[in-house]
């Protein structure tokens, strides 16, 4: 009962960080040590034993062999997330974004020393590694929003392309929905109850989460280290997008009223009082950068002890 409530937890952490535009649910589930069973009970959905199982309505031999228990338990803790937090996290995002982004800038930080640390001594082909995803999801976390229309083939492509980012840590499916410019498109049809477009919405998703979890399970069996280097080297650069002081270029409103920043830009503590004529509040942000790194330090010695017994 009590792994069970951990696992549930752990789901949570994943839904709330998915809420956030920047924060990917797969970098919680990096931090929390339950990445590689995810990828790879992902992945054994679509295995052939397994589908077989399922066509022979042997349900119980099929909901083993893809750790049916862990998976609900995961995904029942992002629903749980999505629909009683989502309003209080967009609360924080609105009242108080610098300490939101401050937060968990210090959580992702410590978080890849925290996952380094565990891993193979680093040799050449992993710093360079290491370099170019950082590299890369910087760029990406640098991109203005493109607009794909509203199209049903570019809503499956969306659901397709945003997956992939939920379970790759660094970058948020919403950020990536964003950057296509399908953010709103998705939006309101789940506010409207636009039943074609989340169906094929969700099939998108379904279809991006098999072959990416597959894609991903090969890399980690066969170049695991290079991979976890690759992995971190993303997270580090995707911390361009949750850097705390920056002032909003353009915005797009809900069919609520309701303003969402569009394009952002980053700035120095100095720069956003000139630009924004408002405290950096530098204290109070270096506060909350580290309480994230407090949260990853307590959870280091709290899997330490767990593993002591």
């Amino acid at each position: 009962m009590k792994n069970n409530l951990w696992l549930l937890l752990k789901g949570i952490a994943m839904g709330a960080a998915d809420i956030i535009p920047g924060v990917s649910g797969g970098t919680i589930a990096f931090i929390t040590g339950i990445y590689e069973k995810l990828v790879f009970s992902l992945k054994s959905i679509s295995d052939k034993e397994n589908l077989s199982l399922l066509f022979k309505l042997k349900i119980i031999d099929f909901w083993k062999n893809i750790n049916g228990n862990f998976l609900l338990l995961v995904f029942g803790g992002i629903l749980i997330s999505v629909f009683s937090l989502s309003k209080l996290i967009t609360f924080l995002l609105d009242e108080y974004p610098m300490f939101v982004w401050a937060y968990f800038f210090g959580l992702i930080l410590a978080s890849i020393w925290h996952i380094l640390k565990k891993s193979a001594k680093p040799n050449v082909t992993n710093i360079v590694i290491f370099v170019i995803f950082s590299i890369l999801a910087f760029y990406l976390t640098s991109l203005p929003p493109m607009n794909m229309g509203s199209g049903l083939l570019n809503t499956f492509l969306a659901g397709t392309i945003a997956i992939c980012a939920m379970i790759l840590p660094g970058i948020s499916g919403s950020f990536i929905l964003l950057i296509l410019g399908q953010y709103r498109n998705i939006l309101k049809a789940v506010n409207e109850l636009d039943i074609l477009t989340l169906i094929v919405f969700t099939l998108g998703t379904v279809v991006g989460l098999v072959l990416f979890s597959k894609f991903l399970s090969w890399l980690l069996k066969k170049y695991k280290d290079a991979t976890v280097y690759a992995l971190s080297g993303f997270m580090l650069g995707a911390l361009n997008k949750v850097w705390p002081w920056k002032v909003t270029l353009s915005w797009f409103v809900d069919r609520h009223g309701h303003r969402h920043p569009l394009m952002q830009e980053n700035l120095l503590p100095s720069s956003f009082a000139e630009k924004t004529g408002m405290s950096p509040q530098i204290e109070y942000v270096l506060l909350f950068f580290a309480l994230g790194i407090i949260t990853i330090l307590v959870f280091e010695l709290a899997t330490k002890k767990k593993s002591v017994k």
